[in-house]
This record gives structure tokens, C-alpha cells and sequence, in this order.
């Protein structure tokens, strides 16, 4: 897992660019984040002294002055200065070193360490002709242990930026060559080991990101990027990492084995960023589906012809921990809820679902007050209901957003009655005072029970019932359906043979979406 840290930053929806610090390996380091619409790009290139840039054309001149004619030769690291060609006489030895700090470039320095890293803080890279490489007295691997008389060896990395700023025009810096640390500098941008692999080419183009889009907003940055394609990514709070100050985003990667978590200054930053982030990923929703239809092609999908709708959703885990929520992709086609426990990416895979519910089987039966919702205060959850051979299964859902939780919990409630004016009819068979028989229920003629044909004569019907008819429906949860029509014969019994559920959830349904059809509910 890869956690990040924001520091802020701009932009609208389309755009967003801020600081940020990623955890890889249990290690913080800053980056450049960088949204735009089908992408989310972490760039791993310091500036020196370690001060923030904002990516958008503010104060870079730091970088350019350092790096503006010499490419990559014009910065000494642990590969251009290795630790052979530092001096025995410097090595474990602090030192003082008078620093003049120039007005463009600062001290010419780059660090990397801090309390936060378990790490002291380390000149990880020295731009050639700037301060400090005037000095011709610093190296990198250096660790800064004070700055003008302050002392640093027990600061975090931002507290040694602040110090550096601080310091004025002359800086005296007590430093200590650490041989041992060369190759914690010497180690690439943590971006590049972040785990996020791109989907194979059998994959609906999930991971074909084209051209950068940001790589007009990167500026001088142009290595160390670790590219997040964002189509079908799940982009989430409070799922995998503790958050009580509310300041982390998740992004899980389609496959569901990556997960890069982003962490801001504060809540309201924080928010604007996953508002942001997720925005841009329901945006790429109607593509992902036609790329899905376009692959499958005439085969449809799991026994359905098509998908009405798709999107991750947090599931709530049976039993006591009430925080307990995993990812799962949830997947509604004409007629049956799909769920998935990542985005497939082979045509064949599909075709197997973790579980299908048949969308007439199914009810939507609370989106209401509950408990563990993303954003404090505010419950974006909603449950379902199926009734199985099995008995009820039922699933409690969170989504992220208020216009999230509408859009599927409308789409269930239309997806059952669409599903009821598809299918039209269903046929069960039945024991009736100890005569086999078949149940029909019509969604436009209501229930018919008919006998079963015996020797190839055809079925004669015993009873016939419109909707309207209907006084009452009650099971006993293990065989037995009871359905009151009011008549002289008062109760009818009817012997499943199976878990009557499924039938009851099926009536409901019928009735449910005539009585929408009618206009009867808002």
C-alpha cells in the first residue's frame, strides 16, 4: 500500500495540483500531484531545499537556475559524488559550513529524511553552481544536524524545510558526512515504488492512458511519475486506513490489489481533493460501459443482454465490527444485480460473479439513518434484500456521496420494475390439497393455479385471481406460501416443495411496479 499526504493545492474539477507526501514502505516522502480528467499523476522530482512548488508556473526559478543548461549533469548526487570520492578526513566529522544563500536557487540543496522517516535529515542532492556547490565543503550524504545553532536532529522533514527557509541570506550549517546513509539517497523517487500495475491488453483499455494530459502542468518535472489511470478506480474514506481527522482519500486500483491513500493538511482540503478525484472518475463511467459492451459483444454478460449501470460501492462485512466494509463492483443489467470483488478483465470473468440476484427477486428495503458512513454525520448507505432458496440474503451498501446513494438506489427500484415488465411471468410448481400443480403469477393478469397435465391432456385451471383480489400474502419461510383472496374457500395453501421467498420478493415486485406504473407513488 502506498499513502500519501496533500499539502494543498488548486484547480476545479478538470484540473488539480498540489504537494503531497506518499508512504511507501512506511516512509513518507513529498510529491507533486498532479489530477486531470482521466488521470491522477504522482511526479517524484524535488526542488532544492525541499520547498514546495505548486506545478502551476509559481516561484520555480529555484529549479530552473539549478537545472536550466545542464540537464541532469548539473545536479551532484550519490551516483555523480559516490562515497569513495568523499574524503576519509570529512567522513563522521561535523563540520561547520557558511552558506550564502542566493536570491534565486536559495541554498541549492535538495533533502531527505526526518523524524517521520526514522531518518536524520540528508543532503540528497546539491545543484552545481548554486550556493551550496560554492561552498566546495558539502556532500551529498551530508546530515544537517543544526541550522544557525538550531537544532535539527530530532526534526521532521517539513520542520528542516521551515528551518532552511528561516535561516536568512547566511547560513551556518553543522553537518556530519554519514557513509552508511548513501544508500538511502542513493535510492531512486519513491514514486517508482509504488505498486499500481496497468490491466493486460485483454483489459477494456482500463490502463491505456494516451498521451499524459498533465504534461503541460508538470513544468520542469519530467521523471520519477507514477501514472494512475483513474477509469475504474475506487476512490473512497474511511475503507483501509484509520482516519479519525478525517484527512485521507483512497484510491484502490481496478483489480483491487493496489491501494494509494492520500492524506491532506486538513478535512476541508481533504474533501475538495476526493470531490475532485471522484468526480473525475464517475465521469469515465459511460465509457468504461460501451468499452465492456463493445468487448462483449452479442454474448452479453452472465446471462443478461446488457448493463444498465456499474460502480463500486463499500459492502458491509457480517458481523460485530461495525467498521468492517469491503470494495465490491456492483454491476445492474435488465434483469439481475451483479457483484463482483474487482473489475474483470478478461471477457471470460464476466461471466462469473461473485453473486447474482435477480433484480425481480430483489428490494430495495432501507437508505436511511445508519452507521459508518464516509463523512461524518451524514449516512450514505442502503440495503437490499433477496429472497433465495436459501431463505433472505441481504446486503448493506455505502456510497460516497449523496448523489451517489440516489442514482443507486433509483436505479435498483427501476431495475426491479423494469425487470417485472420484462420477464411478465413466472411459473413454479406447487402441491394443492394434495394434488401437483403450477402456481403462475402474470404481472398483468395476476395468479392463475392450473393442474398438471397428466397422459398429454392439457391443464385445467382451479382459481384465478386478479391483483386487486389479493387481501393478504404470508410464508411460513421454509415451503409453505399462504395467499388470501377473500373467498369462500377463505386461505389458499400452496406446498413450494422450496424456500417460498422467492416467490413472496417476485409479488412484491409485480405489485410494487404496477402500482408505479399507475402513478400511485412519487
Amino acid at each position: 500500500m502506498a499513502v500519501a499526504a496533500a499539502g494543498g493545492g488548486g484547480g476545479g474539477r478538470a484540473q488539480r495540483s498540489g504537494w503531497l507526501e506518499v508512504l511507501v514502505r512506511e516512509r513518507w516522502h513529498k510529491v507533486l500531484a498532479n489530477l486531470g480528467g482521466e488521470a491522477l499523476v504522482l511526479s517524484g522530482e524535488e526542488r532544492p531545499d525541499g520547498a514546495a512548488h505548486n506545478g502551476l508556473g509559481g516561484d520555480g526559478a529555484a529549479c530552473r537556475g539549478a537545472e536550466g543548461g545542464g540537464g541532469a549533469a548539473a545536479v551532484r548526487t550519490a551516483f555523480t559524488d559516490p562515497p569513495e570520492q568523499v574524503p576519509e578526513a570529512v567522513s563522521n566529522k561535523k563540520r561547520c559550513v557558511k552558506v550564502l544563500k542566493q536570491e534565486l536557487g536559495g541554498l541549492g540543496i535538495s533533502i531527505k529524511g526526518g523524524k517521520e522517516n526514522k531518518m536524520p535529515i540528508l543532503i540528497s542532492k546539491i545543484f552545481k553552481g548554486l550556493a551550496a556547490d560554492q561552498t566546495q565543503a558539502l556532500y551529498v550524504g551530508d546530515a544537517i544536524l543544526a541550522v544557525n545553532g538550531t537544532d535539527l536532529r530530532d526534526a521532521t522533514h517539513d520542520e528542516a524545510v521551515q528551518a532552511l527557509k528561516r535561516a536568512g541570506k547566511e547560513v551556518l550549517l553543522e553537518v556530519k558526512y554519514m557513509r552508511e546513509a548513501t544508500p538511502y539517497v542513493k535510492k531512486g523517487s519513491p514514486v517508482s515504488e509504488i505498486g499500481w500495475e496497468t490491466p493486460p491488453p485483454e483489459s477494456p483499455r482500463l490502463g491505456c492512458a494516451s498521451a499524459d494530459p498533465l504534461s503541460q502542468l508538470s513544468l520542469s518535472i519530467h521523471r520519477d511519475k507514477k501514472t494512475i489511470p483513474l477509469k475504474m478506480c475506487y476512490v473512497t474514506r474511511n475503507m483501509t486506513v484509520s482516519d479519525p481527522e478525517n484527512r485521507l482519500i483512497e484510491v484502490h486500483s481496478p483489480d483491487a490489489k493496489h491501494t494509494v491513500v492520500l492524506r491532506s493538511k486538513d478535512s476541508a482540503t481533504a474533501q475538495a481533493w476526493f470531490n475532485a478525484i471522484h468526480s473525475s472518475v464517475n465521469e469515465l463511467i459511460p465509457k468504461v460501459i460501451a468499452e465492456v459492451r463493445d468487448q462483449l459483444g452479442k454474448t452479453g454478460i452472465a446471462g443478461s443482454r446488457e448493463i444498465r449501470h456499474l460502480g463500486w460501492l463499500a459492502e458491509k462485512v457480517p458481523g460485530d465490527n461495525e467498521k468492517h466494509w469491503k470494495p465490491v463492483l456492483v454491476v445492474l443489467t435488465e434483469k439481475d444485480l451483479l457483484i463482483y470483488e474487482s473489475m474483470p478483465r478478461m471477457k471470460e470473468a464476466w461471466f462469473s460473479p461473485l453473486h447474482t440476484y435477480p433484480l425481480l427477486a430483489t428490494r430495495l428495503v432501507h437508505s436511511g439513518p445508519g452507521k459508518g458512513s464516509p463523512q461524518s454525520g451524514v449516512d450514505l448507505s442502503f440495503a437490499t434484500r433477496t429472497g433465495t432458496r436459501q431463505g433472505i440474503e441481504t446486503h448493506l451498501f455505502r456510497t460516497e456521496t449523496s448523489r451517489d446513494l440516489s442514482l443507486w438506489t433509483r436505479s435498483v427500484v427501476q431495475g426491479c420494475h423494469n425487470s417485472a415488465e420484462l420477464i411478465t411471468e413466472i411459473t413454479t410448481s406447487c402441491t394443492y390439497k394434495s394434488q401437483e400443480c403450477r402456481l403462475t403469477i402474470h404481472y398483468e393478469h395476476g395468479f392463475s393455479l392450473t393442474t398438471e397435465p397428466q397422459d398429454g391432456a392439457f391443464s385445467k385451471t382451479i382459481a384465478q385471481y386478479p391483483y386487486e383480489k389479493l387481501k393478504m400474502s404470508s410464508d411460513d419461510g421454509i415451503r409453505m406460501l399462504y395467499l388470501d383472496f377473500g373467498g369462500k374457500d377463505g386461505e389458499i395453501q400452496l406446498d413450494l416443495h422450496s424456500c417460498p421467498k422467492p416467490i413472496v420478493f417476485i409479488i412484491h415486485s409485480f405489485l410494487s411496479a404496477k402500482i408505479t406504473r399507475l402513478g400511485l407513488v412519487a
